[in-house]
Protein backbone atom coordinates (compact mmCIF):
# COMPACT_ATOMS: atom_id res chain seq x y z
CA UNK A 1 0.00 0.00 0.00
CA UNK A 2 0.89 3.49 -1.00
CA UNK A 3 1.57 5.62 2.49
CA UNK A 4 -1.01 8.05 2.50
CA UNK A 5 1.28 10.73 4.65
CA UNK A 6 0.14 14.46 4.11
CA UNK A 7 2.94 15.88 5.55
CA UNK A 8 5.50 13.94 3.33
CA UNK A 9 3.19 14.89 0.36
CA UNK A 10 3.46 18.48 1.57
CA UNK A 11 7.57 18.43 0.71
CA UNK A 12 8.76 19.27 -2.27
CA UNK A 13 10.23 16.33 -4.37
CA UNK A 14 13.61 17.42 -4.14
CA UNK A 15 14.55 19.90 -0.73
CA UNK A 16 18.03 21.78 -1.21
CA UNK A 17 19.80 22.66 2.52
CA UNK A 18 23.34 23.93 2.89
CA UNK A 19 25.45 21.94 5.12
CA UNK A 20 25.58 24.50 7.84
CA UNK A 21 22.80 25.57 9.70
CA UNK A 22 19.77 23.97 9.20
CA UNK A 23 21.42 21.05 7.48
CA UNK A 24 23.27 20.15 10.23
CA UNK A 25 20.53 18.04 12.21
CA UNK A 26 19.56 16.81 8.45
CA UNK A 27 23.69 15.13 8.37
CA UNK A 28 23.00 13.36 11.44
CA UNK A 29 20.10 12.20 10.88
CA UNK A 30 21.18 10.69 7.64
CA UNK A 31 24.25 9.70 8.96
CA UNK A 32 22.62 7.72 12.05
CA UNK A 33 19.91 5.62 9.64
CA UNK A 34 22.51 4.85 7.20
CA UNK A 35 24.84 3.79 9.80
CA UNK A 36 22.25 1.75 11.93
CA UNK A 37 20.32 0.55 8.50
CA UNK A 38 24.00 -1.32 7.72
CA UNK A 39 24.30 -3.21 11.06
CA UNK A 40 22.69 -6.82 11.87
CA UNK A 41 21.96 -6.54 15.38
CA UNK A 42 19.10 -6.21 17.05
CA UNK A 43 16.86 -3.01 17.59
CA UNK A 44 18.97 -1.61 14.40
CA UNK A 45 16.10 -1.12 12.78
CA UNK A 46 14.51 0.22 15.56
CA UNK A 47 16.91 3.19 15.68
CA UNK A 48 16.92 3.74 12.06
CA UNK A 49 12.97 4.35 12.37
CA UNK A 50 13.28 6.64 14.96
CA UNK A 51 16.02 8.54 13.10
CA UNK A 52 13.57 8.85 10.08
CA UNK A 53 10.92 9.87 12.53
CA UNK A 54 12.83 12.10 14.00
CA UNK A 55 13.61 14.18 10.91
CA UNK A 56 9.80 13.74 9.50
CA UNK A 57 9.07 15.71 12.69
CA UNK A 58 12.02 18.21 12.22
CA UNK A 59 10.61 18.47 8.64
CA UNK A 60 7.36 19.41 9.76
CA UNK A 61 8.44 21.78 12.35
CA UNK A 62 9.85 23.86 9.03
CA UNK A 63 7.08 23.39 7.20
CA UNK A 64 5.53 26.77 8.07
CA UNK A 65 8.09 28.73 7.15
CA UNK A 66 8.42 27.41 3.36
CA UNK A 67 4.88 27.70 3.17
CA UNK A 68 5.19 31.19 3.69
CA UNK A 69 7.38 31.76 0.13
CA UNK A 70 5.29 28.70 -2.00
CA UNK A 71 2.04 26.89 -1.53
CA UNK A 72 2.89 23.66 0.20
CA UNK A 73 -0.49 21.93 0.22
CA UNK A 74 -0.77 20.51 3.72
CA UNK A 75 1.46 23.46 5.50
CA UNK A 76 -0.74 26.11 3.94
CA UNK A 77 -3.71 24.35 4.70
CA UNK A 78 -3.03 23.80 8.32
CA UNK A 79 -2.17 27.56 8.59
CA UNK A 80 -5.55 28.16 7.21
CA UNK A 81 -7.94 28.88 9.91
CA UNK A 82 -11.23 26.65 8.03
CA UNK A 83 -9.27 24.17 6.32
CA UNK A 84 -6.96 23.39 9.42
CA UNK A 85 -9.50 22.93 11.88
CA UNK A 86 -11.54 20.57 9.81
CA UNK A 87 -8.13 18.39 9.21
CA UNK A 88 -7.86 18.49 12.61
CA UNK A 89 -11.40 17.23 12.91
CA UNK A 90 -10.64 14.73 10.33
CA UNK A 91 -7.98 13.29 12.09
CA UNK A 92 -9.11 13.29 15.47
CA UNK A 93 -12.35 11.78 15.20
CA UNK A 94 -12.31 9.99 11.90
CA UNK A 95 -14.57 7.35 12.75
CA UNK A 96 -17.52 10.07 12.91
CA UNK A 97 -19.93 9.83 9.81
CA UNK A 98 -18.56 12.90 8.52
CA UNK A 99 -20.36 15.06 5.80
CA UNK A 100 -19.32 18.16 4.18
CA UNK A 101 -22.28 19.99 5.92
CA UNK A 102 -21.28 18.87 8.96
CA UNK A 103 -17.82 19.61 8.63
CA UNK A 104 -18.65 23.12 7.20
CA UNK A 105 -21.19 23.53 10.62
CA UNK A 106 -17.92 22.45 13.07
CA UNK A 107 -15.87 25.14 11.44
CA UNK A 108 -18.16 27.94 10.44
CA UNK A 109 -18.25 27.75 6.97
CA UNK A 110 -20.45 26.95 4.34
CA UNK A 111 -20.80 23.32 2.86
CA UNK A 112 -19.80 24.74 -0.70
CA UNK A 113 -17.21 27.23 0.54
CA UNK A 114 -15.21 24.62 2.70
CA UNK A 115 -15.02 22.05 -0.25
CA UNK A 116 -14.21 24.71 -2.70
CA UNK A 117 -11.29 26.10 -0.14
CA UNK A 118 -10.24 22.32 1.07
CA UNK A 119 -9.78 20.97 -2.64
CA UNK A 120 -7.67 24.64 -3.51
CA UNK A 121 -5.19 23.65 -0.42
CA UNK A 122 -5.45 20.36 0.02
CA UNK A 123 -5.88 19.50 -3.78
CA UNK A 124 -8.77 16.60 -3.46
CA UNK A 125 -12.17 17.00 -1.37
CA UNK A 126 -12.65 16.52 2.28
CA UNK A 127 -14.30 13.07 2.10
CA UNK A 128 -12.08 11.99 -0.06
CA UNK A 129 -9.36 13.41 2.10
CA UNK A 130 -11.15 11.08 5.48
CA UNK A 131 -11.42 8.06 3.24
CA UNK A 132 -7.66 7.52 2.27
CA UNK A 133 -7.12 8.58 5.59
CA UNK A 134 -8.94 6.02 6.97
CA UNK A 135 -7.28 3.83 4.94
CA UNK A 136 -4.08 4.56 6.20
CA UNK A 137 -5.33 3.59 9.78
CA UNK A 138 -6.99 0.52 8.88
CA UNK A 139 -3.60 -0.22 7.04
CA UNK A 140 -1.98 -0.18 10.44
CA UNK A 141 -4.61 -1.81 12.61
CA UNK A 142 -3.95 -4.42 10.00
CA UNK A 143 -0.14 -4.72 9.60
CA UNK A 144 0.41 -4.01 13.49
CA UNK A 145 -2.35 -5.84 15.82
CA UNK A 146 -4.96 -9.13 15.15
CA UNK A 147 -8.05 -6.99 15.49
CA UNK A 148 -10.76 -9.09 12.64
CA UNK A 149 -11.28 -7.17 9.82
CA UNK A 150 -14.87 -6.07 11.08
CA UNK A 151 -13.25 -4.65 14.66
CA UNK A 152 -11.32 -2.08 12.23
CA UNK A 153 -14.30 -1.43 9.86
CA UNK A 154 -15.98 0.01 12.84
CA UNK A 155 -12.18 1.86 14.09
CA UNK A 156 -11.82 3.83 11.50
CA UNK A 157 -15.92 4.67 10.42
CA UNK A 158 -17.36 2.29 8.55
CA UNK A 159 -20.53 0.19 9.14
CA UNK A 160 -19.58 -3.15 8.27
CA UNK A 161 -16.85 -5.07 7.48
CA UNK A 162 -18.32 -4.91 3.65
CA UNK A 163 -18.43 -1.56 3.20
CA UNK A 164 -14.74 -1.29 4.72
CA UNK A 165 -13.59 -4.75 2.38
CA UNK A 166 -14.55 -2.62 -0.78
CA UNK A 167 -13.50 0.79 -0.09
CA UNK A 168 -10.03 -0.99 1.00
CA UNK A 169 -9.22 -3.35 -2.02
CA UNK A 170 -10.95 -0.05 -4.37
CA UNK A 171 -7.81 1.96 -2.72
CA UNK A 172 -5.40 -0.36 -2.71
CA UNK A 173 -5.81 -3.14 -4.86
CA UNK A 174 -6.59 -6.07 -2.46
CA UNK A 175 -8.98 -7.10 -0.11
CA UNK A 176 -7.82 -6.02 4.23
CA UNK A 177 -7.35 -9.98 4.88
CA UNK A 178 -5.13 -10.99 1.47
CA UNK A 179 -3.64 -7.73 2.05
CA UNK A 180 -2.96 -8.33 5.44
CA UNK A 181 -1.27 -11.94 4.97
CA UNK A 182 0.98 -10.11 2.15
CA UNK A 183 2.29 -7.41 4.68
CA UNK A 184 2.64 -10.32 6.76
CA UNK A 185 5.05 -11.91 4.49
CA UNK A 186 6.58 -9.01 3.15
CA UNK A 187 10.46 -8.33 4.41
CA UNK A 188 10.63 -4.86 5.76
CA UNK A 189 14.39 -4.41 4.18
CA UNK A 190 15.60 -5.91 1.03
CA UNK A 191 19.09 -6.88 0.46
CA UNK A 192 20.37 -5.28 -2.48
CA UNK A 193 22.70 -6.90 -4.89
CA UNK A 194 26.23 -5.98 -2.95
CA UNK A 195 24.44 -7.21 0.32
CA UNK A 196 23.75 -3.75 1.93
CA UNK A 197 19.85 -2.80 2.84
CA UNK A 198 18.19 -0.80 0.66
CA UNK A 199 17.72 1.64 3.28
CA UNK A 200 21.68 2.12 3.60
CA UNK A 201 21.54 3.26 -0.19
CA UNK A 202 18.48 5.09 0.07
CA UNK A 203 19.64 7.38 3.04
CA UNK A 204 23.13 7.71 1.27
CA UNK A 205 21.71 8.71 -1.89
CA UNK A 206 19.67 11.38 -0.04
CA UNK A 207 22.43 12.92 1.97
CA UNK A 208 24.66 13.62 -0.74
CA UNK A 209 21.36 15.36 -2.49
CA UNK A 210 20.65 16.88 0.44
CA UNK A 211 24.21 18.34 2.13
CA UNK A 212 26.76 17.21 -0.76
CA UNK A 213 26.76 21.13 -1.94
Amino acid sequence: MRPFNPLIGALPRLLHLPAGGVGAWVASVLDQAVAESRRNRAGSEGRARAGQRDGVRRCGAALPRFAGRRRLGLAAALRDRFVGRAIGLLHERPAEPWTVDELGRQVGLSRSALHERFVELVGQPPMQYLANWRMQLGAGLLREGNATVATIAQEVGYDSEAAFARAFKRLVGQPPAAWRRASAHRADREPTGDGRPALGHAAAAVRSALVGA
